[in-house]
């Protein structure tokens, strides 16, 4: 049976694409299988294409070592000033003088601050008056400050005592006259009561004398009342240490009690810490502490001079109290972390701090095995600004890569001193 031609040429037009395809297929196979390069492409450029090629980097390296850093606690906290103090005016009056203002060093016994000390002068030289006055009632001089006497030598009691006598003598002499017969009795009752008239005015002379007495002492007491209201016109720095606020100026009329400067002393300062309850039995009076703050790489050292009694109910914490030396880095009121040392001999495992590299919160070193770097995760405990703590994932004896940067694990190296 034939076929018309007009059938044959529509089937073999759509075999030709497919048998192409087919052919372009093959060809292409047949030459990537005679190819000296691998299929995925990759070329080896200078240095190498992986990390394992190129030329080995120059590292220095580190031993793991175990050494002694000692046991130790950290707790948060704040520095305060060791001593601070508004100095207040204790006698009323108007401000005529102020030596100091906001940060100004001050030395003890430096005056700060004076209000007008005429009145004061005027109330002293009153007084100065009324105790001349009750000494010269006393049979003493004037000027002086020996206020010992004897009662006995004063006028008055002098006088009163002849009156006494006198009067004895008297009643004697009638007594007689009386039992000889020659007076009556009633001249020796007359006698008799005036001589106990001038026994009375002999006691009388005698206390008021002593009444003298005691107003010598008040008079020498108003005088040195006196005295001291004048000193405290001027006040005066109780300690050294520098000027927190001022709370006056010049011409200011100030109450008694009035605040005039605040100072404190910064050296050395109070760390105020509050250490967990867990640690509490470890920490005791007079243990080294490193005490460091935000913005400062300084550490300053100290000892626990302070702890609580009791353990805070709220919080479960021990508050404790350290003095930091300060050579004048350092600020109250600031934040600050503090390292208690506990036990200075324990021992750690310890890296250098420059050979630990931190990316996305892990912390790794890199070690040498075999010519190449390898990562190695680690869990770090204490720091210091040369050591690191290593809790786990590195073994003493290791060596690690000191400053690795961008070093991979499984790039070629080259240990050199």
């Amino acid at each position: 049976m034939s076929f018309p031609d007009t059938e044959l040429i529509p089937n073999s037009s759509r075999r030709a694409p497919a048998l192409f395809a087919l052919c372009a297929l093959l060809l292409s196979a047949s030459f990537a299988c005679k190819s000296e390069y691998p299929a995925s492409g990759q070329q080896k450029g200078p240095g190498g294409g992986g990390r394992g090629g190129g030329e080995p980097r120059q590292v220095k390296v580190a031993h793991v070592e175990e050494m002694p850093v000692g046991a130790s606690v950290n707790v948060t906290g704040t520095l305060a000033a060791q001593d601070e103090a508004t100095l207040s005016i204790k006698v009323p009056g108007r401000v005529n003088a102020i030596n100091v203002d906001l940060g100004s060093v001050v030395r003890r016994g430096q005056v700060i601050a004076q209000v007008e000390p005429g009145d004061y002068r005027l109330r002293v030289q009153q007084a100065e008056a009324a105790l001349q006055q009750a000494r010269a009632r006393l049979g003493l001089q004037p000027q002086g400050d020996d206020d010992r006497f004897n009662p006995e030598e004063t006028g008055t009691v002098r006088q009163a005592r002849a009156v006494l006598e006198e009067a004895r003598q008297n009643r004697q002499r009638i007594a007689s006259l009386v039992e000889s017969g020659v007076v009556a009795r009633a001249e020796y009752e007359s006698a008799d009561a005036a001589f106990k008239v001038a026994q009375g005015r002999y006691q009388d002379a005698v206390e008021e004398i002593r009444n003298r007495q005691a107003l010598l002492a008040q008079r020498r007491t108003e005088l040195s009342l006196a005295q001291q209201a004048l000193r405290d016109t001027t006040v005066v720095a109780p300690f050294d240490g520098l000027v927190q606020e001022r709370h006056v100026s010049v011409g200011e009329f100030l109450g008694a009690a009035a605040p005039v400067v605040t100072i404190v002393r910064v050296n050395p300062l109070r760390f105020r810490g509050e250490v967990p309850e867990r640690d509490a039995a470890t920490v005791r009076a007079g243990q080294p502490v490193r005490v460091t703050v935000e913005g400062d790489r300084g550490l300053y050292a100290g000892r626990i001079v302070r702890l609580s009694p009791t353990i805070n109910q709220q919080n479960r914490v021990l508050v404790v109290e350290a003095e930091i030396a300060n050579p004048g880095g350092l600020r109250p009121g600031g934040f600050a972390r503090a390292e208690i040392v506990t036990n200075s001999g324990d021992m750690a495992v310890t890296v250098p701090a420059n050979a630990v590299v931190t990316f996305a919160g892990i912390e790794k070193v890199i070690t040498v095995e075999d010519g190449k770097a390898r990562e190695k995760p680690i869990t770090t405990g204490r720091r210091a600004e040369t050591w690191t703590e290593v809790l786990s994932g590195i073994n003493v004896g290791e060596a690690v890569v000191l400053d690795p940067g961008n070093l991979q694990s499984g790039q070629p190296v080259n240990v050199v001193e």
